[in-house]
């Protein structure tokens, strides 16, 4: 691996291959990962080939992640196993806990399994979101609404991503289920006591991060008792709460800062620069080439930050993991 620090910057493919300008972007210094869609797969031939030619396209080599929750968010669907909303799960768990942490681990590292034999290196899951019964935009991709479901289904999920040589990715912090406005469209905003924050959306959380979950995605949430600022772009909710209070250790992802609840806070570059400024370690720009381009060029004189490069550098695919679950050990 390079000495090189990996770029803070995730961007995403036009298509099925690589064109000229996926490869000038993705190649720019600033860009260390690149997040799949739906619109990047039509059979497993082609993402093979899409995938090696990714990884090979630069050193370090770019971080490959997609959004494979299951139900509603699963990018890839035809010769793949079709995962169910993991509220499924929530439900089994009222009626046979031991059950539902054994399919929550074997759907773990179904995912797992399937997407690290194409070297895909991280799943966005699983969503440790408590459904407060008010979000659409989470609803029955939320485990439960009882917390102690959502903390050990999510746990036994994330033991089965293991098992496949994955690591997971908690979102969306400090907790975007009990919203009813959609991050993708405006800034939700939760006004309700922090005490009663710590003890609902935040519990799953807080566990996890106990546990060492190795990555964690920011929600565009503003909460009014904490910060005025949305969690994603807030230094009193990532430097201070999570990595002073809470002690935590591993990487951190913005939400996606083409989303209209980033947006809500100004231009793209703005957006960016409060992202890194308040600890968010990788920044996805997804469906706006224009805006990413413009973002690398008003970013030159950013520099990747080592420490932050070291944590993402842990998220890589662990391939004799990946080989073992591949052979069934």
């Amino acid at each position: 691996m390079s000495k090189n620090p990996i770029g803070p910057l995730m961007a995403d493919v036009a298509g099925l291959q690589l064109g000229a300008e996926d490869r000038e972007t993705l190649s720019h210094p600033l860009v260390g990962g690149v997040i799949l869609f739906a619109r990047n797969y039509s059979d497993p031939e082609q993402l093979r080939a899409l995938c090696d030619d990714l990884r090979r396209l630069k050193r370090p080599r770019l971080l490959i992640a997609v959004d494979h929750e299951g139900g509603r968010v699963q990018r890839f669907r035809v010769g793949f196993t079709r995962i169910p909303a993991m509220r499924t799960l929530g439900k089994l768990y009222a009626e046979d806990p031991a059950r539902a942490r054994r399919e929550a681990t074997a759907h773990g590292a179904t995912i797992g399994r399937e997407l690290a034999a194409f070297g895909i290196d991280l799943c966005f899951a699983p969503v440790l979101d408590r459904d407060a019964g008010v979000s659409q935009v989470i609803g029955d991709r939320a485990f439960s609404d009882d917390i102690a479901a959502v903390v050990e289904l999510a746990r036994a999920f994330w033991r089965g991503l293991a098992s496949a040589g994955m690591a997971a990715t908690g979102k969306h912090f400090p907790g975007h289920g009990a919203v009813v406005a959609d991050s993708h469209h405006e800034l939700p905003v939760d006004r309700r006591p922090f005490a009663e924050l710590e003890a609902t959306e935040l519990a799953p959380f807080k566990a996890l991060v106990a546990d060492g979950i190795p990555s964690l995605m920011l929600a565009h949430v503003r909460y009014t008792a904490f910060d005025e600022t949305p969690a994603s772009l807030s230094r009193k909710w990532i430097a201070g709460y999570l990595r002073r209070k809470l002690g935590y250790k591993g990487a951190v992802f913005c939400d996606d800062l083409s989303m209209g609840g980033a947006a809500a806070v100004g231009p793209m570059e703005d957006r960016a620069r409060a992202a890194l400024a308040a600890g968010c370690d990788m920044l996805p720009v997804c469906n706006d080439r224009p805006a990413l381009i413009a973002l690398l060029d008003a970013l030159r004189d950013l520099k990747p930050g080592a420490a932050a490069g070291r944590r993402l550098a842990a998220l890589y695919l662990d391939k004799s993991a990946a080989a073992a679950a591949a052979a069934g050990g």
